[in-house]
């Protein structure tokens, strides 16, 4: 079953980036690269300041993910060793897709040289996919709360029914608070049990999970121009939509999936800026990042091949 499901996933990712791609391909029927092209040209230089700062925001938030989930562990290490490791995790895994089998291979290489052992890591990787889910709820709750409407650029249901899921998001996240202080058992959903971390660490995440997810969205937000502009919490909100959508679909880097749900729940700006606007998305926390990570895994492997080359002469 396991390597059935190993083939699966890259198949299906596969089939989500072709389909989604017809699907944007009609919707963005009629739109030329000149349009685009354009749409570039228009962002000013403090729009693109913006832009960078909000990617040093989230990658910022993402470092704190793993950060947390080794006090979790109880495990102190150097705020510089842990961003590195986090950033080159989300890069590449944010490129990759599949997020957790691949966010624990490269966790895995590097918290293992520091004495984590695999338990520990996979407990690490779990309260970090936990952590950016918290957040996803924790946001979309209070979209869906103070903007219900929202959700009918994408869906039909009725505005209370969005206002009600969006309650229940929330009271979840309250749940989750209230567990850790009062220190109550695991929540058993399933086969699934969730612990109540330490009330610290849960107030961590109830700062450190929103907090990635508003810096990513803020980069598109920025990169819009202001004609139009539907305000940063509309865009926060098709941002969780698409990028849920992204994730969900295996598809690497959610390439087009992001794209067709974010213009299709965008119908009353130009489709030349918004596309504008996501290929800054996609080049400042997506691409530069991959780059970076890549250059960044090479380093390590090279510095791990040489200590076990070198361990040998050492010893004789």
């Amino acid at each position: 079953m396991k390597r059935l499901l190993d083939y699966a996933w890259p198949v299906i990712g596969l089939a989500a980036v072709i389909f989604s791609g017809w699907l944007l391909y009609k919707e963005l029927a009629g739109l030329s690269a000149a349009d685009v092209i354009g749409s570039l040209k228009a962002i000013s230089l403090s729009q693109w300041a913006m832009c960078i700062l909000a990617t040093l925001l989230a990658y910022a938030a993402l470092a704190w993910y793993d950060r947390i989930a080794l006090l979790h562990l109880g495990h102190k290490l150097d705020w510089g060793f842990i961003s590195l490791v986090s950033f080159t995790t989300y890069a590449l895994s944010h490129n990759i897709g599949a997020s957790v089998f691949s966010g624990a291979m490269v966790r895995y290489r590097a918290y293992s040289t520091k004495g984590l052992t695999a338990g520990e890591i996979a407990v690490l990787v779990a309260l970090c996919s936990f952590t950016f889910a918290y957040g996803t709820i924790l946001l979309g709750g209070l979209v869906l709360v103070g903007e219900p409407e929202l959700v009918q650029r994408l869906f039909d249901i009725p505005i209370w029914t969005a206002r009600l899921i969006g309650l229940g998001m929330l009271a979840f996240c309250a749940l989750y608070i209230i567990g850790s202080w009062l220190n109550l058992p695991p929540l058993v959903i399933g086969k699934f049990k969730l612990f109540y971390p330490r009330l610290g660490i849960a107030g961590r995440q109830l700062i450190a999970a929103p907090m990635e997810l508003i810096g990513a969205a803020a980069i598109i937000y920025f990169a819009l121009p202001e004609a139009g502009n539907p305000g940063f919490f509309v865009v926060l909100g098709v941002f969780l939509a698409s990028f849920s959508a992204a994730l969900l679909s295996h598809a690497p880097g959610g390439l087009g999936v992001l794209e067709f749900v974010f213009v299709k729940a965008m119908p009353d700006m130009a489709k030349a800026d918004v596309v504008a606007a996501l290929l800054v998305f996609r080049l400042l926390y997506l691409l530069i990042p991959l780059a970076f990570s890549i250059i960044v895994v090479l380093l390590f492997e090279r510095q791990r091949l040489a200590d076990v080359l070198r361990r040998p002469k050492d010893q004789s």
